[in-house]
């Protein structure tokens, strides 16, 4: 079974049975406008789907692992032993030089492997920007499941852009899972990490959002969003079903912000 191969702030592995569990037997195309790291869609496995993130080296990265898979591997195998901070470091600082698409593919997962708990941030500039993360015996190179990875995204439509453009694309009867940048519990500029896009997720987007999902509602489509237990979250989703679950979170700079915090499922079926 295939595993995503980058961790993501916001992953959804730790609530992957309680999201899989609450997903429908039977849909039509499976789309997921803010893929990430992937765990539900790898989880899922549908058998066609539209995938897309805001994040263009993301996708670009999951181009390569569809498309490429074997150069991909190649690549990596060299930088394999090479996981010290000086490395690290250098291979950051590669961003202005040309590269190929592998090469671009191969520097994010080994970025993302090494960087501090898998964030992802850019600067002013829209440059990669975070530190080194300290791990004692880094994996770089998951041969076997990037080829696990590969196979599942065979029969997918992959891109970048704003999750509107996915979302009017479902029909009746498709399965639409939304994952957001969540909405702070707590308001203030340093309330959470939600921010990994230099254009960040305000509140008018997530007002934005809601009307997505109302929209692909009256559509007919079958909608499974995660969100943060807030109250404008659940003034905007009121009507629908709203289930309170709880995961683990360990992204936060300041120590007191880790443990177990709640976190909202809300779907439109039953």
């Amino acid at each position: 079974m295939a595993k995503p191969f980058c961790k993501w702030a916001g992953g959804k592995g730790q609530l992957l049975e309680d999201i899989l569990v609450r997903s429908p037997k039977k849909y039509g195309v499976y789309y997921e406008p803010f893929l990430g790291g992937g765990a539900v869609f790898f989880g899922l496995q549908p058998a066609r789907a539209v995938l897309s993130d805001l994040n263009k080296e993301l996708m670009r990265c999951y181009c390569v692992v569809r498309d490429d898979v074997q150069s991909l591997i190649v690549w990596l195998k060299r930088y394999a032993t090479k996981t010290d901070e000086a490395a690290y470091y250098q291979v950051r600082g590669r961003y202005a030089r040309p590269m190929t698409a592998v090469q671009a593919a191969g520097r994010f997962i080994y970025l993302n492997r090494l960087c501090f708990n898998g964030l992802y941030r850019v600067n002013s500039d829209g440059v990669f920007n975070v530190p080194y993360g300290r791990y004692k015996n880094p994996t770089i190179c998951n041969t076997e499941n990037l080829l696990a990875c590969s196979a599942a995204l065979n029969k997918t439509a992959l891109s970048s852009g704003d999750f509107g453009v996915a979302c009017r694309l479902a029909e009746q009867g498709d399965f639409v899972y939304l994952d957001p940048p969540f909405r702070p519990v707590q308001d203030g500029p340093n309330a959470s990490f939600t921010q990994y896009q230099a254009d960040g997720f305000d509140d008018a987007q997530h007002v934005r959002l809601a009307e997505s999902f109302r929209d692909m509602d009256n559509r007919g489509c079958k909608i499974l969003m995660s969100n943060s237990d807030h109250p404008l979250v659940r003034k905007l989703y009121k009507g629908f079903r709203i289930e309170r679950v709880y995961a683990r979170r360990n992204i936060n700079s300041d120590g007191t912000g880790r443990g177990t915090v709640p976190e909202l499922l809300i779907r439109n079926y039953a």
